[in-house]
């Protein structure tokens, strides 16, 4: 029996043309609010994660406003600037690893972007940004120093130089220029050596005192290892800088060396 023609589609061919191409579903569910569970319906687990940890969020947020800083620990108060930063995500274990890998707030701020990232949920955006947060921190601290008399506000020195050089992994040379009335003129950083020494030429020392009109300077020089006792080294270049320095009427006041957790000052140990 003669069977009349079956007219067939193909699964990639429409009836009839669309008027303008479809939306990417991800902006449609992205706009989606979800519906409220029945009752006696139990949330999926990563939904109800999901809403633990914004609970915690608001809660955590609210005793920063209440009780101010005071009232939280140095992971807590990471783990808030976390929330700007890792929106959709629980950053309260990032916030702990971050602080049991480098020791402290301050290490955290401190660390090179690339360590940073070895740390489970924190890419190379988040280590910019804790490294951008740093900075500004860094130069405010730096801005209290301007148009002041610097020995008269030694602490703020102390916090400006920890902030800029306790957790470099290489040492640092630098160097704090001042006016006849000690008023910081430029800040400058004259050398980078290896984890245990930087080359420290007097002469150049001198030369860029003289061009910069300095009559004072503040050496401060950090140690990677975290331990801040001076060297001989130390010592006897120091003396080198004060004895040429002091040819010129250029004043040294102080060398103060930089570690993790504390400084030291030659002066204070009588060593200059």
């Amino acid at each position: 029996m003669a069977k009349g023609p079956v007219s067939t589609s193909s699964d990639d061919e429409l009836p009839f043309p669309t008027q303008e191409p479809m939306a990417d579903e991800r902006s449609f569910f992205g706009k989606q609010k979800p519906s409220a569970p029945k009752a006696g319906t139990t949330l999926p687990a990563s939904l109800a994660g999901q809403e633990h940890y914004h609970g915690h969020r608001e809660r955590l947020r609210d005793r920063f406003r209440e009780l101010g800083d005071t009232a939280l620990a140095d992971y807590e108060i990471l783990e808030l600037l976390l929330f700007r930063l890792i929106p959709r995500r629980d950053t309260k274990p990032i916030a702990k690893a971050l602080i049991e890998r480098f020791g402290s707030l301050s290490g955290v701020f401190g660390a090179p972007p690339a360590l940073l990232t070895e740390v489970k949920g924190v890419g190379e955006a988040v280590a910019l940004d804790l490294k951008l947060i740093a900075t500004v921190a860094h130069r405010t601290l730096k801005s209290e120093l301007r148009s002041k008399q610097v020995l008269s506000s030694w602490s703020s020195v102390i916090q400006y130089c920890h902030a800029a050089m306790a957790h470099e992994t290489r040492e640092q040379f630098r160097i704090l220029f001042l006016d006849k009335r000690n008023v910081l003129i430029a800040d400058e950083v004259q050398g980078r050596g290896t984890v245990d020494h930087t080359p420290v030429y007097p002469r150049e020392v001198v030369k860029r005192a003289l061009e910069l009109s300095a009559t004072a300077m503040i050496l401060v020089h950090n140690h990677p290892s975290g331990d801040p006792t001076p060297s001989r080294a130390d010592i006897d270049m120091t003396k080198v800088i004060i004895d040429a320095a002091k040819a010129l009427d250029i004043t040294v006041h102080d060398h103060v060396i930089i570690g993790k957790d504390g400084h030291v000052s030659l002066k204070g140990l009588k060593l200059i």
